[in-house]
Order: C-alpha cells, then sequence, then structure tokens
C-alpha cells in the first residue's frame, strides 16, 4: 500500500463533520481529542467518536488523535476494540514508556503514530520510530517551535532531516509534515511542502479539504523529473539485468536509482489520477 499524502485533521465534537472529511479525497481522517477539542467537551467528544468508529466508515481510514494527559487513558479505555479504529495517532511521545502502555490494553492490529513534539522526544526518536508498534512518525513542529523558541520555519530544518533518517533507520515510510495553520494560504503551503520534499518528508498532515489538492500538487513530480525517471527506467530495461545502466547522455546509474525512477514514475501516476 502506498504511503499516504493527505491526512486530513477534524475536530473530534464536530460529527457532522466527520462524512465529509472522509469525502474529501484525504488518505487518512485523524479524528482529534486533543488540541481541536476544549477541555469540557473532551468526554462528550469522545463518546461521538466511539459511535462513528462503532462500525467501520466508509472512505480511507479513519485514526484518533488521543489526549496525553489524564484523559487519554480514558481515550483508549473507549477506542479499545472499535472495528472502525485504523491507527492511533499519539501526542507528544518522548520515549518508548508511552508505546509500551498502549501495547499492553490495545489489540495488536492497532498500529501506532507517535508525534515528537518535544526536545526530549527529539533526543530519542530513534528508538520512538524502532518500537514494533509504531508504523510512522511525525513532528508536531508547532509545539516544537514554541518550545524551542525557534524563529524561523527552516530552523526546524535538521529536526525534519532526523526524523527522515530515523524513520528510514527503523523501516518506516518518510515521516509526513505537519500542518500549515494558514488555510487560504494556499501559495505557502504549495512552497512549504515543496521544501519538506526536497528534505525527504512525504506527505502531508492537513486542517481544511482546501488543502488536500495543494498537497499532492506539491508532491506532484515535476515535466523533468518525470521525464528523467522514464529515460532511467527504460534504460534499465534495455540494459536486462546488469548492474549499472547507462543513460543516453552517458551517465551512469545503479539499482538504487532505478528504484527511485520507478517510484518517481508511480507517484506521477498517483497525482495525475
Amino acid at each position: 500500500m502506498s504511503a499516504p499524502l493527505t491526512w486530513l485533521y477534524v475536530p473530534g465534537d464536530r460529527p457532522e463533520r466527520f462524512a465529509k472529511a472522509a469525502a474529501s479525497g484525504a488518505d487518512v481522517v485523524v479524528v482529534d481529542l486533543e488540541d481541536a477539542v476544549a477541555p469540557p467537551d473532551k468526554a462528550r467528544a469522545r463518546a461521538m467518536v466511539v459511535e462513528y468508529l462503532t462500525g467501520v466508515p466508509d472512505g480511507p481510514p479513519v485514526h484518533v488523535r488521543i489526549n496525553d494527559d489524564g484523559t487519554g487513558r480514558d481515550d483508549v479505555a473507549a477506542l479499545a476494540g472499535l472495528s472502525g479504529l485504523g491507527g492511533l495517532r499519539v501526542p507528544k511521545v518522548e520515549s518508548t514508556d508511552a508505546l509500551d502502555a498502549l501495547d499492553a490494553v490495545l489489540p495488536a492490529h492497532v498500529r501506532f503514530w507517535p508525534l515528537v513534539e518535544t526536545a526530549r522526544g527529539c533526543a530519542t526518536i530513534e528508538s520512538i520510530a524502532a518500537h514494533p508498534r509504531v508504523a510512522g512518525i511525525a513532528l508536531g513542529e508547532q509545539d516544537l517551535a514554541a518550545a524551542l523558541h525557534l524563529g524561523s520555519d527552516t530552523a526546524l530544518d535538521h529536526l525534519r532531516v532526523r526524523a527522515v533518517l530515523a524513520a528510514a533507520a527503523a523501516g518506516l515510510p518518510a515521516p509526513p509534515m505537519s500542518v500549515h495553520p494558514h488555510v487560504r494560504d494556499d501559495d505557502g503551503l504549495f512552497r512549504s511542502t515543496r521544501h519538506g520534499r526536497d528534505l525527504g518528508l512525504f506527505g502531508r498532515s492537513v486542517i481544511h479539504p482546501r488543502q488536500v489538492p495543494v498537497v499532492r500538487a506539491a508532491f506532484a513530480p515535476t515535466a523533468h523529473e518525470t521525464e528523467w525517471a522514464l529515460a532511467v527506467v527504460e534504460a534499465a530495461g534495455r540494459a536486462g539485468a546488469r548492474g549499472a545502466v547507462a543513460l543516453d547522455d552517458g551517465t551512469f546509474v545503479d539499482r538504487p536509482v532505478v528504484d527511485r525512477a520507478r517510484s518517481i514514475l508511480d507517484l506521477a501516476a498517483r497525482t495525475a489520477a
């Protein structure tokens, strides 16, 4: 299965939006019980999400972002065993201890997507990514930027690359980007997403359906990239089982580059659909 390109957050206390989110074209719907829900509404939101996930909703997989405090335990207890739960987004993970605790109470088929949002979490991101129940990791960039007093978006690039390396070392998909909070800033979203793509990130969390096609367009290979990839794959086909592949311009590429070219063509087909 291809890694998701878009992860659409929807507030857990807005059940009228659940089906709309599922029909938005997003690859994953993330029902949020944490930041999007005010403290007095946590219990009500939890009940609404449980009702929604009692069956398997139509559309893409549905994940739930639980709370990181005492109400998080209530979230887990309510969600355990629900057939419609596609995955668990775990906020503010700082070590594997939190994942071990979830492992002990949740069915084996429920996979975890930890969010690394603190300095301590960044310091242990490799072990978090390597936990056997983890299917993917991501940074909580807004919380990180605030905690570390970072003055620019690019100040996070070092941590983004470290997350990419941690995921790759653990055999996980490349981490998706964090949300772009300015819902009507399509140009800024596109530029930011292209920058993240260049760092090795793949996909992005979004907070509004209008951001879904912008993210897909930003990850779509350019015409030049597609032409290059096609030339590499065609040359590999002519070369057969030989190791290095000679392109028409005299450049030699090896098997990992050919695999990369095939992935570019797959992504071009996927984003054009």
